[in-house]
This record gives C-alpha cells, sequence and structure tokens, in this order.
C-alpha cells in the first residue's frame, strides 16, 4: 500500500503528539525548543540521506510510499527526521520527569568513551562501505563535541528506552520492506532485518537533537 511508510510516520509521532498536553510532563510547553534543533539536525542528515540514496547505500520502495519526492528522497522519508526526533525527545522529557535516579557523571563518561573507542574501530574496519563509516564517523564527532554535557547521563537512558519504538519502527521499515539498504555499503550484520549501523545512525540523530534541544532550552531560561 502507498501510505505504508506515511502511516508509520503518523503513528510514531501519534501518542506523543496526544500525551503531550498532559498536566505532569506539559511537554507542549517545550515545543518550541525543538523545532529549531529539529531543523538544523534535519538537514544535516538529509544532507547524507541524500548522498546515501545517489550512491546506492539504501533505495525506497516504490509500493509503499506516495511518490512526492524532493531531491530524490520521498516525502515520508523527510517527515522521518522530524516525527521520530519528536518522539524519542518526548521520552527523553518523560524520563527526566518520572525518573529521579540516573546514572553519574563518571559512567556517562566512561560509556561515552567505549562508544567512541568502538566507533574508531568500527570506522578503521570498514573504511571504504559509505554507510558505516559515515555513521560511525559522524558519531565519533558528536561524541567528542559533547563529551563534557551534564544530560549525558539522561540521554543515554532515554536511548535504552528509545530502541523498543526504534525496532517497531525500523523493523517494519526494513522487513515489509520499504526501505532497501545496499549491504556492499554496510557491514551486512542486521538484528532481525535491521542494519547494525541503524542503532548507531540512531544514537548520533538523536544526541543531536536533544543537544539542541537542550540548548534552545537553557537560553531561554538564562535570559528570563
Amino acid at each position: 500500500m502507498k501510505y505504508t511508510y506515511l502511516i508509520i510516520n503518523l503513528l510514531t509521532v501519534f501518542f506523543p503528539v496526544i500525551l503531550s498536553f498532559d498536566k505532569r510532563v506539559q511537554f507542549v510547553k517545550s515545543w518550541k525548543f525543538i523545532w529549531p534543533g529539529m531543523a538544523i539536525t534535519g538537514l544535516i542528515f538529509l544532507f547524507w540521506d541524500v548522498l546515501f540514496t545517489i550512491y546506492g547505500v539504501w533505495s525506497f520502495n516504490n509500493k509503499y510510499i506516495i511518490g512526492l519526492k524532493f531531491f530524490g528522497l520521498p516525502l515520508e522519508e523527510v517527515l522521518f527526521f522530524l516525527t521520530v526526533p519528536f518522539a524519542c525527545i518526548f521520552i527523553y522529557a518523560c524520563l527526566n520527569y518520572y525518573i529521579k535516579w540516573q546514572m553519574s557523571p563518571k559512567a556517562a563518561k566512561f560509556i561515552t568513551l567505549v562508544l567512541i573507542a568502538i566507533s574508531f574501530i568500527m570506522l578503521i574496519s570498514y573504511y571504504n562501505h559509505l554507510y558505516t563509516a559515515v555513521t560511525f564517523a559522524l558519531l565519533i564527532v558528536t561524541l567528542l563535541v559533547l563529551f563534557n554535557k551534564s544530560w549525558l547521563p539522561q540521554f543515554y537512558l532515554a536511548y535504552l528506552v528509545s530502541l523498543l519504538p526504534f525496532y517497531l519502527v525500523n523493523g517494519l521499515l526494513t522487513s515489509i520492506p520499504v526501505v532497501l539498504y545496499n549491504n556492499s555499503q554496510n557491514m551486512a550484520f542486521r538484528v532481525g532485518t535491521i542494519p547494525f549501523e541503524d542503532h548507531f545512525y540512531s544514537m548520533a540523530l538523536l544526541m543531536m537533537n536533544i543537544a539542541f534541544f537542550e540548548y534552545f532550552r537553557n537560553r531561554r531560561n538564562f535570559t528570563t
């Protein structure tokens, strides 16, 4: 069905939008801090998305998209970089409100160092696989820039929770399949039907969005 990818996008964001009006978390009040970061991060990732599509890293099954494209990307793929970050920032905000426990800053820094080391090894090992190389290079840069951020403990918890919808959404996209991956441009190792790199591509996407979310929210608090 041509509306498959569009429906997946809508379902991804449906409950976060509805629950944004909950009187306790009041996530709706944070919407204004989300849009600038999603715009900036979206442009960065859409740039790579266009290149990945051109160079055959992945493609889109015409059976499951409506056919409206921008720079070769389906409308639904553009929406993906809005719906998924929105839903994950919602998870991050809810966890910050409801869960008071968090890992120590030292533990978060240790995790960051381990991720940088793993990413560096993967980059060196698969430098000639475009999706793998770009994903881990981007994650290395993101982790280094954000290494000392105080919100990293909360982010790692939110990322773990976000893996539940991640496996549902990406599982649908790769099993139907809506998105077709070229294994010559990745490790050719999958978790179910999901390429291994997707986990780290998602981490970089979410970390960047939350970094901008925290920046714009704190700037507002500082100036008021």
